[in-house]
């Protein structure tokens, strides 16, 4: 049975970092696609940061120079470093695996907040 459980949220000030941590259990790690999205009240998920088997990554613009996705793949897990919070930021943050061509294409963490405030 394939689990994702994240960790590492929490309340942060402007310009604060957090580094968010999704372990990944069951047999997924090396053919799945990982990644982070986030949501906010009234607005739908949004990813937030991807990173592949092979290591390829993709960031939404919003985060790019502030947010780096790494994956441990003997940890099988995935992290996400966000430097430079902003207000904006803030949201839940999902751990998300991805592959199109799986029977289960997609399994979802349960979520964790990230709170960026003075």
């Amino acid at each position: 049975q394939v689990q994702l459980v994240e960790s590492g949220g929490g309340l942060v000030q402007p310009g604060g970092s957090l580094r968010l941590s999704c372990a990944a259990s069951g047999n997924i790690f090396s053919t799945y696609t990982m990644g982070w999205y986030r949501q906010v009240p009234g607005k739908q998920r949004a990813l937030v940061s991807s990173i592949t088997s092979r290591g390829s990554t993709n960031y939404a613009d919003s985060v790019k120079g502030r947010f780096t996705i790494s994956r441990d793949n003997a940890k099988n897990t995935v992290y996400l470093q966000m430097n430079s919070l902003k207000p904006e930021d803030t949201a839940v943050y999902y751990c998300n695996a991805e592959n199109l061509w799986a029977v289960t294409p997609r399994y979802w963490g349960q979520g964790t907040q990230v709170t960026v405030s003075s």
